[in-house]
């Protein structure tokens, strides 16, 4: 399962509406991935929704600790296709992020995404949490 921004939100912010929903996946997932552009996100809208800053980063810590969990760090190489699959797909309003989630994702072998975002819809992934 790729972990995304929203779902990482949800299984971290108990008020969230997919909180529940968020936790349960997380639990029953045995292959997790994410990548360092989801992270710094994660603490932007973390940021934006008014969430203090140290639990975040304290939780920032513990995923990237975590065993069960693969964080990829995005390098040039990675960024690059990334834009290229942007720039090919001009009618989307996907961002870099998403990029980088849709073509790790493609290359794991992964279908299902931890996250709120249709985007992974519109790029033919299951997306398991509604807004």
């Amino acid at each position: 399962m790729f972990l995304d921004t929203s779902g990482l939100l949800c299984y971290l912010h108990g008020p969230e509406p997919g909180h529940a929903d968020a936790v349960r996946h997380m639990m029953a997932s045995a292959r997790r991935l994410t990548h360092s552009y989801v992270l710094a996100e994660l603490v932007a809208l973390a940021q934006a929704r008014g969430l203090p800053r140290p639990p975040i980063l304290e939780f920032l810590s513990r995923l990237g600790d975590d065993l069960g969990i693969e964080v990829v760090y995005v390098d040039e190489a990675l960024h690059r296709v990334a834009v290229d699959l942007l720039s090919r797909r001009l009618d989307k309003t996907y961002s870099l992020c998403d990029a980088v989630s849709f073509i790790l994702m493609r290359d794991r072998g992964l279908a299902d995404a931890l996250t709120t975002d249709h985007h992974f819809e519109q790029a033919g992934f299951v997306r398991l949490l509604r807004p």
